[in-house]
């Protein structure tokens, strides 16, 4: 049966490397976990439960539904909604479950309010300023207007204020230190203002591990807890997470038989092959990186797959601690193994290294 492996061993061993490093600042931040997108591919309650198994109390997602989804669950802890919206029925369903609400707009901050009102409940909330990423967030030159609003507010409590970086992962950091500047003016000015901007955040994984000096009073940390770093990993962090299948059938087949669609592998030799019920539809194979760089970056990308859809670059699998090379061109749920000279058997557990982010949702987690 197919499931996705989370080495609890390795988890443990990225969330020391984190908390030894939040040693060492003086400030002490608090780590807020961030869990959207299914908990990185780890289970969102699964995740959430070894997090807080560990130590860490305050979670953050990016929608309503994954904030709705733990509290159903059980979830007691704090529970950060990063993304801001004006959306009435939205907002309802946060206060009503007690989620720590981000505002990021004045038509955000004026329903927020409103509601809150008509409840008659003072509400938790954290402010987000954009400081050049331009998603959510109020405009970080658009200072007046951002206090006018804020003053408004009778019913809202800020218990933080955050930012997020573009760039953080790449280049000298001039990008990244000219939006943390941008931020601490905009708190410099509330303070002025005589408004209360709680906790403060701007670093996530990688500024974290970039600029120390950045960390504030907390940091939002996501893909280190996994090992899957978009810097050098220079600290030790492991990678989190592999798929695993079962050999399903054996065969073989002649020399000069096709394996796989498109006709794009034909045996040199005759070939003994394993079945495994396990393709691109699980999250096998599939890349995340390339929406992360420069538009040069992205060119050599399409050149890079124009070279490789010529050449067959190869994609292996493990079994019984082999690699094994996977042949033809991947199926949605099947792969074809050459177990050639391998003592390879019926049910042996096949092991694919994977993003657990693309992992079907509906497959098992097992926390081993």
């Amino acid at each position: 049966m197919k499931a996705l492996v989370v080495e609890r061993n390795k988890l443990k061993n990225n969330l020391k490397i984190i908390k030894n490093i939040i040693k060492q600042d003086k400030n002490k931040p608090k780590i807020i976990a961030v869990i959207k997108g299914n908990g990185y591919g780890l289970g969102l309650i699964e995740y959430a439960q070894f997090l807080i198994d560990n130590g860490i109390d305050f979670l953050a997602v990016a929608t309503v539904e994954e904030a709705i989804k733990l509290r159903e669950n059980g979830i007691k802890q704090d529970i950060l909604m990063m993304s801001s919206t004006a959306i009435k029925k939205d907002i309802e369903m946060l206060i009503e479950n007690q989620i720590i609400i981000t505002i990021g707009s004045k038509e955000a901050g004026e329903e927020v309010e409103k509601i809150a009102k008509d409840m008659n409940k003072k509400i938790r909330a954290h402010i987000k300023i954009d400081t050049g990423f331009g998603r959510y967030g109020f405009i970080y030159n658009e200072k007046e207007e951002m206090i006018e609003t804020i003053k408004t507010w009778k019913h809202i409590q800020i218990e933080g204020t955050f930012s997020h970086l573009s760039i953080a992962f790449y280049g000298d950091g001039k990008e990244t230190e000219e939006q943390f500047n941008r931020f601490m003016e905009c708190i410099d000015e509330l303070k002025k203002n005589d408004i209360e901007t709680g906790m403060l955040h701007i670093c996530n994984s990688s500024a974290f591990l970039r600029f120390p000096n950045m960390h504030l009073n907390a940091v939002r940390i996501g893909s280190a807890m996994l090992g899957r770093l978009s810097i050098t990993n220079t600290w030790g962090f492991e990678k989190v997470g592999y798929l695993k299948s079962n050999v399903a059938e054996i065969k073989v087949v002649p020399s000069g038989y096709n394996i796989g669609y498109s006709n794009s592998y034909i045996t040199k030799i005759k070939t003994k092959i394993a079945i495994v019920p396990c393709g691109y539809a699980d999250g096998f194979n599939v890349k995340v990186d390339r929406d992360m760089f420069r538009k040069i970056d992205k060119l050599r990308y399409i050149v890079r797959d124009v070279k490789d859809s010529f050449k067959n670059k190869q994609i292996y699998v493990t079994i019984n601690g082999e690699k094994c090379k996977v042949l033809g061109r991947l199926g949605m749920f099947h792969v074809s193994v050459d177990i050639t000279e391998k003592d390879v058997k019926i049910n042996d557990e096949v092991h694919f290294e994977v993003s657990p982010m693309f992992v079907d949702s509906n497959l098992t987690r097992d926390y081993e």
